[in-house]
């Protein structure tokens, strides 16, 4: 059991009083949970402190090389006001996948999920109320070590902050646009592009700026190395429902492997749907678009949870998707995992943690 050591602040922030003015990741809680970690004695002095500024060396090694992993999740209030969260094991065995991969030291799932029980017990009353609105959490490990020079760190900080917030998109479930990039890169097999590392979404801004000043909202990835294999969106996995099959891209090594992908593909099985996950060019899809036969596009994220795509910009080619309506499988999709979420109907699969 992890032996968490208490802080409590003595001048709570005054919680917001319009959840509808939440927006996302803007506001933070009192609170935040911390755990150091030292080669040669390992995870140690666990604790929830008052919500505020690290402070940190300017050689520390994070803010230099990159040695960072980080994930996303969210609490819910149900309507009879128990606060729950949906598959928080995968989010940190997910960490522990990055981990391995920045050579950062592997984190005991139990004790992560121990510490964020015991934060969102004491920060509870800042689960939002409101419908669509949700706690975000985020948990991420930095390395501390004071030293200019390439080598893994010795010093790490486990750190999780809580932000209530909005839905991710203030437009709700109306589609998107999105824009397919074809001059830059994000990822390739053998890189990072399969963890949640800040250099991963460092990469990808200058494609998203470009997104934006064409009135796109996100980013539709090509594979690194012939530019033509689908990847991942921005800030989600992605789906295409073509002439009544669901094609995602496999997880190659260079997209990252969403939970919100998983459930969604388990749901769809479970209910008889034909999820094929394979290798899809960007040709393929246009010429199903050409051919009437692109029914839906959606992505999938912790974010927004299903985010349908009315419009693909590819080149000078401009894919209208469903008459840029959200589709009957993203709409099933979305009910039935924010209605597990949010307590509305029955978690078969045993996905629901509650926050006793």
């Amino acid at each position: 059991m992890l032996d968490i050591k208490y802080e409590l602040t003595t001048s709570p922030k005054e919680k917001p009083t319009d959840e509808s003015k939440l927006g996302f990741g803007k506001i933070f809680t009192d609170h935040m949970f911390i755990m150091d970690y030292t080669t040669g004695k390992g995870w140690h002095d666990a604790r929830i402190v008052p919500y505020g500024n690290l402070e940190l060396s300017p050689a520390s090694m994070c803010l230099h090389y990159g040695q960072e992993v980080f994930e996303g999740l969210k609490a819910y209030r149900t309507k009879d006001g128990k606060i729950q969260l949906f598959r928080p094991d995968e989010n940190f065995k997910r960490l522990n996948v990055s981990n391995q991969r920045l050579v950062i030291p592997h984190l005991d799932e139990q004790d992560a999920l121990d510490a964020l029980l015991a934060l969102l017990k004491v920060e509870k009353d800042w689960v939002p109320h409101t419908e669509n609105a949700s706690l975000y959490i985020r948990p991420f490990i930095i390395s501390v070590d004071p030293y200019i020079g390439v080598r893994p760190a010795d010093h790490y900080m486990f750190i999780i902050i809580l932000s209530p917030s909005g839905p991710y998109y203030s437009t709700g479930l109306s589609p998107v646009n999105i824009y397919v990039e074809k001059n830059y890169v994000r990822a390739v097999k053998g890189g990072m592009g399969y963890t949640k590392t800040a250099g991963n979404y460092a990469a990808s801004l200058i494609a998203q700026d470009e997104a934006h000043q064409q009135n796109y909202s996100q980013v539709l990835w090509l594979d690194g190395v012939e530019k033509k294999y689908i990847e991942e969106v921005g800030a989600m996995n992605i789906f295409f429902v073509v002439n009544g099959e669901i094609l995602t891209p496999e997880l190659v090594g260079s997209i990252l492997p969403g939970i919100t992908r998983k459930s969604a593909i388990e749901i769809l099985r479970d209910k008889g749907y034909k999820v094929t996950e394979r290798r899809i060019t960007i040709e393929e899809i246009a010429k199903a678009s050409d051919e009437g036969k692109l029914d839906e596009v959606f992505g999938t994220g912790t974010a927004a949870v299903i985010s349908p795509v009315g419009h693909l910009k590819w080149g000078e080619k401009v894919m209208l998707i469903n008459d840029n309506k959200i589709g009957k499988i993203s709409q099933m999709l979305y009910d039935t995992m924010t209605g597990m979420q949010y307590g509305d109907i029955e978690d078969k699969y045993h996905w629901i943690v509650e926050v006793k």
